[in-house]
């Protein structure tokens, strides 16, 4: 089999215990399967209701919409790839998607981990230095955040372009890793130091600080209220996406510490909580829509609004197509003697191609 995420599953064929049929042969694709629908309908929708009438004009819009870039890059670059370490013995992408495919495992990592800290500093000066605040949160500033978040990405996660390879194993090809591993191990502690300690401490501090004034500082009597309780809205609704980027890579890393400074023997029980790691951290980027979506108005306004105006032009798009129809008809009916018999108002469909 194949590496994952700094985790060398080569061995899972005797983690499965040498059985004809393996149960995550079948299950673990269909959940990955379900991930990759989910995350890019839903991501695509969240694109969509911030680009649509140049809605992505505010920082944290912008923050969101880079938020979205990055999961939707990892759900289309890495999730059907890594469906098949499940369902294939051999690695058959070639050399170079190996190394593509875990790059940007670490790349839209990082990026994501990075965008919720410039997020929730953007939400403590917006709530805590309103006024003092305003020059510094301008769009053109959170452009510049952005691309700092992606350069900072590409630095880190460049190692990882050498970091696998293609190889030949007991009669299999396989993509894992091709460090030795003491320098594996220094790579895995300092992608969990910057992807996602330090960010997490960014974030319980800028969300404490941020929750404190709110409930403490602020009286929801007040006159005003109305635009701190939105902002309230905002901020609870990046929290949530925060806590649950921090619970669903929570498991990842710990597996791979467990690895590195503990003790993880291959048995069954450590192969499924292996699998469910890779699900869990998967899946947080899908959960993110489903989150705004039950969170914001605006979000469900604007993929309500999306929805039903796709609805309407299919059946414009498919009346185009058929009104041509009757045309075809007479042009052909006038083109030879008339042999058969026609039917004024009934449209045609047009044949299947076989």
């Amino acid at each position: 089999m194949n590496g994952s995420g700094g985790l060398d599953t080569e061995d899972t064929s005797e983690a499965g215990g040498g059985s004809s049929w393996q149960p995550e042969a079948v299950i673990v694709p269909t959940l990955f399967a379900l991930i990759f629908l989910v995350g890019t309908v839903g991501n695509a929708l969240v694109l969509a209701v911030l680009l649509r009438g140049g809605q992505a004009v505010s920082t944290t819009n912008l923050f969101i919409l880079n938020l979205g870039v990055a999961d939707l890059c990892f759900i289309v670059c890495c999730v059907p790839f890594q469906a098949t370490i499940y369902t294939l013995d051999d690695w058959v992408f070639g050399s170079l998607l190996c190394k593509a495919v875990h790059f940007l495992i670490f790349l839209t990592m990082h990026a994501s981990s990075f965008t919720l800290a410039a997020v929730s500093l953007d939400r403590y000066l917006a709530i805590r230095y309103p006024l003092h605040s305003r020059e510094l949160r301008t769009p053109r500033n959170a452009m510049a955040a952005i691309s700092l978040v992606w350069g900072l990405s590409l630095l880190f996660s460049a190692p990882y372009l050498s970091y696998y390879r293609q190889s030949r194993l007991a009669n299999l090809t396989v993509c894992h890793p091709a460090w030795s591993a003491p320098r594996r191990r220094a790579m895995d502690l300092c992608t969990f130091v910057v992807s996602y300690l330090l960010p997490v401490l960014v974030l319980g501090l800028t969300y404490a600080r941020t929750l404190r004034y709110l409930w403490r500082a602020v009286d929801p009597t007040t006159a005003g209220s109305g635009a701190r309780r939105a902002k309230r809205k905002v901020t609870r609704m990046i929290i949530i996406v925060a806590a649950l980027f921090c619970l669903c890579w929570m498991p990842h890393h710990t597996l791979i510490l467990c690895v590195w400074f503990g003790r993880f023997p291959l048995t069954r029980a450590t192969y499924a909580l292996r699998i469910l790691s890779h699900l869990v951290s998967y899946a947080n980027s899908c959960v993110n829509p489903i989150v705004y979506a039950l969170v914001s108005k605006h979000f469900r306004k604007g993929f309500r609004e999306i929805c039903a105006g796709l609805l309407r032009h299919a059946p414009r798009r498919a009346s185009r197509r058929v009104c041509v129809a009757p045309l075809c008809r007479r042009l052909s009916a006038a083109s030879r003697p008339a042999t058969s018999p026609t039917y004024p108002g009934r449209t045609q469909r047009p044949p299947k191609a076989s």
